[in-house]
């Protein structure tokens, strides 16, 4: 079991560290707002994910897999909120670095929960977590644990290398935020930010399953 467990967690580790609309959402916080904004994003994440693992376990997440109708509204709602996002760092571009620079503190107690809403709501309405939870997790999962405990034990696997990872990539770009604090490199990284998180809503918009 400890073998297959860790061949399980070899996938999902290298699932989870391919870019994708999460490190464009925590990109986009944690460059404008600082380190507490992008942890907290991380932990709206994470929350995402924990709420499709009780939907897969649950066996909800495989109508919504199953039901092309329910599946094209999620991912047009998703898309819609990533180019959402998107549409904000480009019509604002250096509004972090500037908002700093007048005095609000980054991650300040009135956007704590937007921060996190905006991870939940970035990954609770992406389809395609569904999709791999379902089509993915059944043929990882342990083979001596009941499918349902299994597929439990994956969802708390992929939960916690997430956390990991953008919780390291977070404080990476905190200990450059001298650097990203700059105006003009700030409105780059927004304009970036921008343009990336459109595409991934187009790209999930557009994407076939």
């Amino acid at each position: 079991m400890l073998t297959q467990l860790a061949a399980a967690t070899g996938v999902l580790a290298l699932l989870t560290l391919v870019p994708g609309p999460d490190m464009a959402v925590v990109t986009r916080r944690a460059v404008s707002r600082g380190r507490a904004d992008g942890l907290r994003t991380v932990g709206g994440i994470a929350a995402g994910l924990l709420l499709w693992g009780v939907l897969t376990v649950a066996g909800l997440a495989a109508l919504l897999a199953a039901s092309a109708e329910v599946y094209l509204l999620v991912k047009l709602a998703g898309a819609a909120y990533l180019c959402f996002l998107g549409v904000q760092s480009l019509r604002r571009p250096g509004a972090g670095a500037q908002a700093a620079e007048d005095g609000a503190p980054d991650g300040a107690p009135g956007d704590r929960g937007g921060a996190w809403r905006t991870g939940l709501v970035s990954n609770a309405l992406n389809p395609k977590i569904a999709v791999f939870y379902t089509g993915l997790l059944p043929t990882l999962a342990p083979p001596a644990l009941p499918p349902a405990a299994g597929m439990a034990l994956l969802v708390l696997v992929h939960v916690l290398l997430t956390l990991a990872w953008l919780g390291a990539y977070v404080y990476v770009l905190a200990r450059a935020r001298r650097f990203f604090a700059r105006p003009r490199v700030r409105r780059a990284m927004d304009r970036v930010t921008g343009v990336v998180l459109i595409g991934f809503g187009v790209r999930v918009a557009t994407s076939a399953s």
